[in-house]
């Protein structure tokens, strides 16, 4: 497994707290200290829909003048927004690594979702 977010995002330190309690291996993956790559984001844009990735209620995209906020229209320009601005993305993002091909388990946080997801 592998969890990306930021260490100070209650909802990352949720996930994070879960994952402790119920002994499940993970890799901590700060965007903070290593922002994603391009391939990441590209990776997971062809499993989920830039809009999902793309975390327009936290405060990095309110944050952002209006033309960011309306340049932010395709894959394309909202893959150039999470690599200049990595906390824009929707937090944590669970990925299972154990497989060839990564895949995301979820994005965000929900008790009930890991739990049918992991147990």
């Amino acid at each position: 497994m592998q969890l990306y977010g930021i260490p100070n995002c209650n909802t990352v330190k949720k996930a994070r707290d879960w994952l402790l309690v119920h002994n499940i291996d993970y890799i901590f993956h700060d965007f903070k200290k290593e922002a994603p790559t391009e391939t990441l984001i590209k990776t997971w844009l062809a499993e989920q829909p830039w809009e999902k990735l793309v975390n327009r209620a936290g405060m990095t995209w309110r944050n952002l003048p209006e033309s960011e906020k309306s340049a932010v229209t395709d894959a394309a320009s909202a893959t150039a927004l999470m690599m200049a601005k990595p906390s824009v993305i929707k937090r944590p993002i669970l990925m299972d690594t154990a497989i060839v091909n990564q895949k995301i388990l979820h994005i965000g946080f929900s008790e009930s979702a890991y739990e049918a997801l992991l147990k």
